[in-house]
């Protein structure tokens, strides 16, 4: 593979220097033009290195710098089929990103491009390094470009400050994640994660190594959008500009929880292998309580974008169940639960920037019965929700049933109460949205004021009476593939392969630090999808909007719910000092509790 491992990140970044280099001199559709070529390069040059990993992890050494009796001075990419599959998905939702934008701005600068490009290598050189450092570099580079592209309408207050509290939040994050990278290094005097790992595992989990572990995985967590580290991700949706909501939820916000994954099984798993249970309580707890309190969230918004920002903290709450099971059914279901909610909440994300580039508005109030015009919008929307619930044969759908095994052999059965509780909740606040805007259910006595402080305004002057092929084929093509995943053969099987790999601490360090090939073995032999829990979630999530629309009882019932959901979001007060107050909170319980259980 040679060359064309380093590709997904030098490609794009070349690019973007081109493009900022001739911004005065090249023209809008030749800069688009080629921007779309070099995202849909990098997206073949990312499927080429997942082909190639199936086999084997591959390594790659910059400069030739080859490991000496297991001592690392240079820089690697250590790429199997998780980190590929996930820089391969960024590339696909760049270009869909970057095709629905071409008709979708009435004037864009050549820099908008350079930033998606500039994002893109960030995300894939995030996802593809086995160096912990440049783990962070990639972090905050990806951060940067995400910070431009979320406050791109600077003519508007609005974004700005979306943008800088986006900043703020997520710099301290990355001050997190600097700190515990120095207090590692100081222990094992190594930026290789395999070396790092190997190092660990002759120690036991004392203070430091907890440390470590809690501000690395803390300032993840902040970009995955984990209560109460998630206080950003609303407002930033609400402003940014609907082709960039495809990459913060479909894919930025995951590649957070990536981060934690590799982290902890790559270099922390073996000194605080014996804390796993302490480890899988407090992971089960944090992600149920993100995912109850996202879905809460969700279905009390009017304003569609910050509806589904809140939806994508509910079903990231699902994911770190997913993943904090510790076990490989619990990381290969989280791997397809990523994938098949990337289709569904992208899909969903470019038919609101349909709805906001046709109508000027995504308020759920201000649209009522304005969408009968659309159909096919009003469609794609279902279908999306019914995605979110994991209708049989989605992606979402495939990664539960893996997560559910997995929580039955840690005795986590309840989890599944929790996915059909995200996915009711979640789908229902959808269905309520179309059932009120193409059909115009509803009573004015069922409006409640829900919305946050930091509000969008139109990404386009004025409203437009057609929709382009190039707009909507993307958002079907998206939809589509979280809908039918699923049915991919071998799809279960083939990621369970991938998350045994992926948690071979010892194996991947021998493979990085000696070359030595990696053998692993894997089968699935769990219940396969019997469409019940499916049927229950979509019916339950339909049955939720339906009744709170139409029957002044169940109205009255959520009602009395309201305070306590008020002071929730009255929390999410559009104030970073606030949402900083809450990050330092999370990451001191986080501490603490990781010195009171997870010490050896």
């Amino acid at each position: 593979m040679g060359a064309l491992t380093a590709l997904p990140v030098a490609l794009p970044l070349l690019v973007a220097a081109l493009l900022a280099g001739l911004n005065h001199v090249i023209k809008r559709r030749a800069a688009l033009f080629v921007t779309i070529a070099a995202s849909l390069a990098t997206l073949w040059c990312c499927l080429e290195l997942y082909r190639g990993c199936l086999a084997n992890t591959l390594v790659y050494w910059f400069g030739g710098w080859q490991p000496r009796q297991g001592i690392a001075l240079g820089i690697s990419f250590a790429i199997d089929p998780i980190g590929a599959g996930l820089a391969a998905l960024a590339a696909l939702l760049v270009l869909a990103a970057l095709l629905f934008s071409s008709k979708y701005f009435d004037t864009i600068g050549n820099l908008y491009h350079v930033l998606m490009l500039v994002f893109l290598a960030a995300m894939c050189g995030f996802a593809l390094t086995g160096d912990l450092f440049n783990l962070f570099v990639f972090f905050e580079l990806m951060s940067a470009a995400a910070y431009g592209l979320c406050g791109y309408k600077t003519e508007d207050p609005a974004p700005v400050q979306g943008a800088f509290n986006f900043a703020v939040t997520n710099t301290a994050g990355a001050y997190f994640v600097l700190t515990g990278i120095g207090l590692v290094y100081a222990r094992t005097g190594a930026l290789n994660m395999a070396q790092i790992g190997r190092a660990l595992a002759h120690g036991t989990g004392d203070a430091l190594v907890v440390g470590a572990f809690t501000l690395i995985a803390c300032g993840f967590l902040v970009k995955a959008a984990v209560v109460p580290f998630h206080f950003w991700l609303a407002d930033a949706h609400a402003v940014a500009p609907a082709p960039v909501c495809i990459l913060f939820s479909g894919v930025m916000v995951e590649l957070g929880l990536y981060a934690v994954a590799r982290v902890y099984w790559t270099i922390f798993s073996g000194a605080l292998g014996a804390s796993e249970p302490a480890l899988r309580a407090i992971f089960a707890a944090l992600g149920a309580f993100t995912a109850l309190a996202g879905a809460a969230m969700c279905f009390s918004q009017r304003n569609l974008k910050r509806l589904l920002a809140f939806s994508t903290i509910s079903h990231m709450g699902v994911m770190v169940i997913g993943f904090g099971l510790l076990n490989p059914e619990g990381l290969a279901g989280t791997a397809l639960y990523v994938l098949g909610h990337a289709g569904a909440k992208g899909g969903l994300f470019l038919c609101a920037g349909i709805v906001l580039h046709r109508c000027q508005s995504v308020d759920e109030r201000e649209l009522k019965l304005k969408l009968a015009p659309m159909p096919f919008t009003a469609l794609a929307f279902l279908c999306g929700a019914a995605a979110l619930a994991g209708t049989p044969f989605s992606g979402i759908a495939a990664g539960a049933i893996l997560m559910h095994e997995g929580a039955l052999r840690v005795g986590y059965g309840w989890m599944a109460w929790i996915v059909v509780v995200s996915g009711c909740v979640t789908s229902g606040a959808v269905f309520r949205f179309v059932a009120r805007t193409y059909a115009g259910w509803g009573s004015e006595e069922s409006e409640n004021a829900a919305e946050g402080r930091i509000e969008d305004r139109p990404d386009t002057k004025e409203g437009h009476n057609h929709t382009s092929a190039v707009m909507w084929i993307p958002a079907v093509a998206l939809v589509a593939g979280g809908l039918l995943m699923g049915m991919l053969p071998n799809l279960q099987s083939a990621t369970l392969a991938a998350a045994v790999r992926f948690e071979d601490r010892s194996g991947y360090a021998r493979r990085v630090l000696d070359g030595v090939p990696l053998v692993t073995q894997a089968s699935f032999g769990g219940k396969r999808f019997d469409g019940v829990d499916a049927i229950i979630t979509i019916f339950a999530g339909i049955a939720l909007a339906l009744g709170y629309l139409l029957w002044a009882r169940a109205r009255r019932a959520l009602h009395a719910i309201a305070l306590p959901l008020r002071m929730v979001r009255n929390l999410h007060s559009g104030h970073v000092g606030d949402y900083v107050t809450w990050l330092t909170f999370g990451v001191a319980t986080f501490g603490l509790l990781g010195l009171l259980f997870l010490r050896s």
